[in-house]
């Protein structure tokens, strides 16, 4: 007989059970990411706005690179999620 005392509820859960806790924590982290990406999308419309009153004025912006940095950043993240999920996906259907 096995014994999990002490062990992760997550590693102590049969296999189908563990496979559908990393999906839904994936999904999780893929909302969570979306929500980042959101709040990167508004903060940029935002800076843009900001600076769009005043013909006399010029403004050198050097947030916004680091916000597209940071917003393909996490698109990559995302890909590379929603490969892990549809690879974990693919691993339950042939099963």
């Amino acid at each position: 007989m096995l014994n999990f005392a002490g062990t992760h509820s997550f590693i102590a859960a049969p296999e189908t059970d563990s496979r559908q806790l990393i999906a839904a924590d994936l999904r999780s982290l893929i909302a969570r990411i979306d929500i980042s990406m959101r709040l990167i999308d508004a903060a940029m419309e935002r800076d843009d706005s900001g600076s769009a009153g005043s013909v006399d004025v010029v403004v050198l912006d050097d947030v916004t690179p680091r916000y597209a940095a940071a917003s393909a950043t996490l698109n990559v993240c995302r890909a590379g999620l929603g490969g892990a999920l549809q690879q974990l996906s693919e691993f339950s259907n042939s099963d």
